[in-house]
């Protein structure tokens, strides 16, 4: 029987490439959308298209209520949960001096409380059964901060603290958790971002000289999906062209 991956926030970006990798690993996928997402059938269907059969549940991953429910629905139509990678995420840039509460709290919710109210409902089920994967989407800019960011940064740094609480918790019961944080990706959202401004801002911060690619994050994801990394927990691996090294 096939292992059961949820993806959230799967439907586009680097979640999108994450769950395209975990189903060619033979997982059972299921992609979180946000209540509000009216495309999420056409994803599905495009999706089929090329060979992956997703299933798809809406949750606010904000609001711990929702989240127990979807957990309650994939449980039950799909079976229990093996693998958790908390992707999504959600940015309200401006500088400290002008952030109003307002945003600060938006992307504390879905990006650092969403990675408690996502997990709790899954991860004692993974001890019990005596294998587990959580896999913490966090960013460089959690690791060396960001003008303009105060609540990303702080919301992103917060996940691997996360991590490693988690991670020593349950470290005997084969459930690894840990943490990667992506540099500058080549997502739809990144590539909006104006030419000039990749070519003379962000890319001279990458040794590497390029974006990286969505399927390279999948690829670690999948790694720490695997059962070669089994020993690899608490865990924060940086995939960001050697942006920022520690």
């Amino acid at each position: 029987m096939s292992r059961i991956a949820i993806v959230t926030g799967g439907m586009g970006g680097l979640g999108e490439a994450i769950c395209m990798k975990l189903s060619e690993m033979g997982y059972q996928v299921v992609a979180t959308y946000s209540p509000g997402n009216k495309k999420h059938g056409d994803w599905i269907a495009e999706m089929k298209q090329k060979g992956h059969d997703f299933r798809a549940v809406a949750v606010d991953v904000a609001d711990y209520d929702s989240c127990q429910q979807a957990i309650a629905k994939i449980t039950k139509d799909v079976g229990p949960v093996d693998v958790l990678v908390n992707n999504a995420g959600i940015t309200r840039d401006t500088t400290f001096r002008k952030m109003e509460k307002d945003g600060w709290d938006a992307v504390m919710k879905t990006n650092l409380d969403s990675v408690f109210n996502m997990t709790k409902p899954v991860i004692d089920g993974m001890a019990e059964r005596n294998w587990g994967r959580v896999i913490n989407v966090s960013s460089v800019n959690g690791q060396k901060g960001a003008f303009g960011q105060t609540n990303y940064s702080a919301a992103k740094a917060g996940m691997h603290g996360f991590t490693k609480a988690a991670a020593l918790e349950y470290a005997r019961k084969g459930v690894t958790v840990n943490t990667i944080s992506p540099g500058y990706i080549g997502t739809k959202m990144v590539m909006a971002i104006p030419k000039e401004v990749l070519d003379s801002k962000i890319i001279p911060q990458i040794p590497i000289g390029r974006l990286g690619k969505p399927e390279e994050v999948a690829g670690l994801v999948a790694y720490l999906c695997s059962e070669e990394a089994a020993f690899v927990t608490g865990a924060n691996i940086a995939i960001n062209g050697g942006q920022h090294m520690q």
